[in-house]
């Protein structure tokens, strides 16, 4: 899945348990199922936040070389 998706699936997870709509059992289940996506979510965060400072640090490494 991708971050974009799961995102997605959170956001409509957690309008459907705010609706107060859900029983009790699917709160459960949808409560569980937004903590794995929560935890992707952050997961692929965390990814790209450190390919953006392995980047950032070789620019500037570049940059101060010349």
């Amino acid at each position: 899945a991708s971050y974009e998706a799961a995102l997605e699936e959170l956001e409509q997870l957690v309008a459907r348990i705010e609706s107060g709509q859900m029983p009790l059992e699917q709160l459960l289940t949808g409560y569980q199922r937004g903590a794995v996506l929560l935890a992707f979510c952050r997961e692929r965060l965390q990814a790209v936040q450190e390919q953006i400072k392995v980047l950032d640090a070789g620019t500037v490494q570049a940059w101060a070389g010349e």
